[in-house]
């Protein structure tokens, strides 16, 4: 069996921890019985041993398989990982959705995208990034009584993500000690504006409001200020036509959204500007996680 589960996008600017998207920009993961335990991985994360001996994605598959089946399994795990790690593009949320999707395939267990997604959030407690993980395409997501409640709508072909992935991670953890303790209301207030307004313009393809809707007071100023750099990626992408562009996650990559017939000249000026950072063009998915 074949579980693939694509990369994410998440806040959007003032959407913190609530506002997620699904790139095309996949993970797999084959799953076979075997006589003996082994785990490959070919793509990001292949040279890191870690990985292999203390795997996140077993342990979340191994407790799920039990669960279900009341036994131990042993299989072969090849993993083709595409998603770069630590860089803002939802790896974790990816390991995460894989795992528990997979042990449900093995365990021959039917399961709905919706319990897999609340299944999900006992391990990634904000719902930002496992919901388009699970949905595809973007979506809005708030957590009530331990579930996940959310609403999906379907990016339309003629948008295009530009990523620029710089070589430094920004760590989760470590971002979120950065960000104040508490918000002043005027702040509170602009972001619940600011947030509600992206969530319409997505649903109503309102595309030409975005870069407004986009602005943030909550996060986005601290976390760039570890990598400075980032500032002017964010300047050179709406200078170059970018119906938005804000910190992907908690970085270190930045997101950008354009016209497909905007996305190749954009992605040039980055790979001008930023020639040791990666800078690539990627579609938007709307399928969420896919058993194969």
């Amino acid at each position: 069996m074949t579980i693939s589960v694509p990369a994410t996008s998440a806040n959007l600017g003032p959407g913190f921890d609530t506002l997620g998207l699904s790139l095309a920009l996949r993970n797999k993961v084959h799953i076979q019985p075997s006589s003996f335990f082994s785990v490959s991985i070919k793509g990001e994360g292949a040279n890191n041993p870690r990985l292999k001996g203390n795997n996140l994605f077993i342990n979340i598959f191994n407790d799920h398989y039990r669960h279900l089946t009341g036994k131990q399994g042993v299989f072969r795990f090849k993993f083709y990982n595409r998603i770069p790690l630590s860089r803002g593009l939802g790896s974790s949320s990816a390991v995460i959705v894989s795992a528990i999707a997979s042990a449900y395939s093995a365990a021959g267990v039917n399961i709905t995208k919706r319990k897999l997604l609340n299944l999900a959030l006992h391990y990634e407690h904000h719902p930002d990034n496992i919901t388009p993980a699970v949905m595809g395409g973007f979506n809005v997501a708030v957590v009530e009584n331990r579930r996940v409640y959310s609403q999906k709508k379907r990016i339309p072909n003629y948008l295009k993500a530009v990523l620029v992935i710089p070589d430094k991670p920004i760590s989760t953890a470590h971002s979120r000690t950065t960000l104040p303790r508490s918000y002043r209301k005027e702040d509170a207030i602009y972001n619940l504006s600011h947030a509600s307004l992206l969530t319409a313009c997505f649903f109503n393809e309102s595309w030409e409001m975005l870069r407004i809707a986009a602005r943030d007071r909550f996060h986005q100023m601290a976390r760039m200020k570890n990598l400075p750099e980032l500032f002017e990626v964010q300047k050179i992408a709406i200078e170059h036509n970018a119906l938005m562009s804000t910190l992907s996650g908690s970085g270190s990559t930045f997101f950008n959204m354009v016209y497909k017939e905007d996305a190749e000249a954009l992605l040039k000026k980055f790979k001008e500007r930023f020639p040791t950072f990666r800078s690539a063009v990627c579609e938007f998915d709307n399928d969420g996680v896919i058993f194969g």
